[in-house]
């Protein structure tokens, strides 16, 4: 694949992750299937998947075939995912759009978008634990687990994201004139 250009190969890996997400995700018809519909419309919606390009391309400079990583490939993208949902909701940034569509608690309503939120990340390990396409080494599984985790909790993005909304905050109370103009 090193012969075709990085346009193309973000291509081959957004394509390549979007197939995957779609046999992971339950289907809309299963129940409960608003919930399945607000999972599905978060994930597949329009994006670049540049975090899963990321996990290909790691694994494609290290010789590494990518049927190997698309569990992790999977994975970051759920949870990038997941804090899209929640990062809109109401009690974050109250966002009414996301890529041009309707955010999922607008789509849906508040409390499916944090169901299906909560269930993206909890599909993000699932996946990682038990997907064809993770390590067959138990131990590596629970290294990957280790680590999303850690990226994606109080040591990693939900601290960063707990920081943001207290600025935001702190920046709301303050009367405009006493704000910074420069």
């Amino acid at each position: 694949m090193t012969s075709i250009s990085l346009p193309e190969r973000l291509e081959h890996w957004r394509r390549r992750v979007e197939h995957e997400l779609d046999r992971c995700l339950p289907a809309e018809s299963a129940l409960p299937q608003r919930l399945h519909a607000a999972q599905r419309y978060s994930v597949l919606g329009p994006g670049k998947r540049i975090r899963p390009a990321l996990v290909y391309a790691t694994a494609e400079t290290l010789g590494v075939p990518a049927d190997h990583v698309d569990a992790a490939a999977c994975a970051v993208e759920l949870i990038h995912a997941y804090s899209l949902v929640h990062d809109d909701l109401p009690a974050m940034d109250d966002d009414d759009l996301r890529r041009g569509r309707p955010t999922c608690h607008r789509a849906f309503d508040e409390a499916t978008a944090i169901l299906a939120g909560d269930s993206l990340q909890v599909l993000a390990f699932k996946i990682l634990a038990s997907h064809a396409g993770a390590p067959a080494d138990a131990a590596t599984r629970v290294r990957l687990i280790d680590t999303l985790a850690d990226a994606s909790g109080t040591s990693g993005m939900a601290a960063a994201r707990r920081s943001i909304s207290r600025q935001r905050v702190a920046r709301s109370r303050c009367p405009r004139s006493s704000r910074s103009t420069s």
